[in-house]
């Protein structure tokens, strides 16, 4: 089955609410790579891999954890590039 890659930035108020932590228990939860950092502006970015149905599957679980918070989101979906072998916060 094909990997994919999923690139999003989370807006809103995603920052101090523990995002990356509950996005790095849920990627072990559910078997994606790739990783999660807040940006300067106070937006979340995101990488993760996987097939497409465990990569949407973990969207789900963050979308649905974090619905107070996040008002909108960027998302690009690429071909998995397959260099990540694990899932990292990134400061």
């Amino acid at each position: 089955m094909s990997k994919v890659q999923a690139h999003v930035i989370f807006k809103g108020r995603v920052q101090g609410i523990g995002f990356r932590f509950t996005a790095e228990r849920i990627a072990q939860k559910t078997g994606v790579v790739g990783w999660v950092k807040n940006l300067p502006g106070g937006d979340v970015e995101l990488v993760v891999e996987a097939d497409k149905k465990t990569v949407d599957d973990f969207l789900d679980k963050i979308r649905n954890q974090f619905s107070n918070y996040i008002q909108d989101e960027e998302i690009e979906t690429t071909t998995a590039i397959g260099k990540l072998d694990n899932f990292q916060i990134r400061f």
